[in-house]
């Protein structure tokens, strides 16, 4: 199959992350063509003066439309790409030089319409943007699904760094409306569809995630919310593994207690676990100010998670609440 690929990136009130994404696309090692639109969703602060400033470097086209959420957007941009094969890509994320021509190398030997690749760490991010990434990507934490994996198939690709064909996004009809939680809910409509997905080793991408504790806090709440919808959705996606925040949150609240009613004792398997994924963090980013920082991004991002998703299940799984009605701030109309 020729691949001609257009990346699609929608931008939401950050023409400085735009400015940074678009000059590692200046330094990609690649040398056919290819093309980037990007969608300006609404945003007060636009990005169409950054992204004419690459227009003679870059083959580059820019849309402004009405604010309606990354999703819609995503589909807006593909609607108006002229390639066969749409890379999805946050704002928020900086391209390493080889990253086009391993995902040609590996779609031209396994052809896949549906991929999705891991995130990093970039050396010029913040000591906080590091921590989160490594509470979001390390196996100690979340399994390295998100981080690293060989061999995945059927994978839940994340918008920050997916492919999608156009045969499947034309089948499909692209994303829903729901943010987040639209591109988990995309690949699983992408396999009920017949297509396969799967993940791409050493296609990363470096993803900024969240700048500060607040909205880092708010937007794994998101992703707890999310899922039990999910979950009604598709149902054959449900794992028990999804729990396992939840759990984390009352696994320290009874130790906390039993150590403080029974024995101390009761207390070390948590420290024990909070050591090692600072421990972790420290080795890896050779830096103990970022371990420590990692250790308050695992509670944060596991009380925020693991609360919402108890509070979402018991409304949508329990009750047989109607999501857009329980949770209006989910869905973009």
């Amino acid at each position: 199959m020729n691949i001609h690929f257009s990346f699609i990136i929608p931008v939401y009130n950050r023409p400085e992350e735009i400015k940074e994404l678009l000059e590692s696309f200046t330094l990609l090692k690649y040398n056919r063509p290819y093309e980037i639109v990007i969608v300006e969703d609404g945003s007060s602060k636009s990005s169409e003066q950054v992204v004419n400033q690459f227009s003679e470097k870059l083959n580059i086209s820019y849309f402004f439309k009405e604010n309606s959420g990354p999703g819609l957007s995503r589909n807006f941009g593909m609607e108006k790409a002229k390639g066969n094969y749409f890379i999805i890509l946050d704002s928020d994320c900086l391209l390493p030089p080889h990253y086009l021509a391993t995902v040609e190398a590996f779609l031209e030997n396994n052809y896949c319409d549906c991929y999705g690749g891991a995130d990093a760490a970039h050396e010029s991010f913040t000591n906080l943007q590091k921590a989160i990434n490594y509470v979001m990507t390390s196996f100690i934490t979340t399994g390295g699904i998100r981080g690293s994996k060989n061999s995945i198939t059927n994978f839940e690709p994340r918008s920050f760094n997916m492919g999608i064909s156009k045969k499947a996004y034309l089948k499909t009809g692209g994303y829903g409306k729901i943010h987040p939680g639209e591109d988990p809910d995309l690949s699983h409509r992408i396999l009920k569809n017949g297509f396969k997905t799967t993940f791409i080793p050493n296609a990363y991408v470096f993803h900024k995630r969240r700048i500060s504790w607040q909205k880092f806090h708010i937007q794994v709440k998101k992703f707890g919310l999310v899922r039990p919808i999910l979950n009604k959705w598709h149902p054959d996606s449900s794992k028990i593994t999804f729990w396992f925040p939840t759990c984390f949150v009352i696994f320290v609240v009874a130790s906390i207690l039993s150590s403080l009613l029974i024995s101390w004792f009761a207390i070390v398997p948590l420290s024990i676990y909070i050591l090692l994924v600072g421990i972790g963090s420290t080795i890896k980013n050779k830096n103990l100010f970022i371990g420590l920082l990692s250790i308050v991004a695992l509670f944060i991002q596991f009380f925020g998670y693991g609360i919402a998703f108890l509070r979402s299940s018991y409304y949508i799984s329990l009750l047989n609440r109607d999501p857009k009605k329980q949770f209006p701030s989910l869905f973009f109309n």
